[in-house]
């Protein structure tokens, strides 16, 4: 199990490590757009990230909300 601070950087993670094995057939059509899409920073949310992400392995997400008055 890997742990990321961010949605963004267990993609960008996948992209380096998972998503260049992938078979050429797997890559057409929804991983290329997405990958195209963070790369080029054309906008891709984390959403489609997490569902991406979700096809190829388990994720879990949370959230950390820490909050000190003044």
């Amino acid at each position: 199990m890997k742990t990321f601070a961010s949605m963004e950087e267990a993609f960008q993670w996948w992209l380096t490590n998972i998503y260049p094995s992938l078979p050429a057939e797997v890559k057409k059509g929804k991983l290329t757009y997405a990958w195209r899409d963070f790369t080029y920073n054309r906008g891709i949310s984390q959403a489609r990230m997490k569902e991406i992400l979700s096809e190829y392995g388990e994720i879990e997400v949370q959230t950390l909300i820490k909050y000190s008055p003044k």
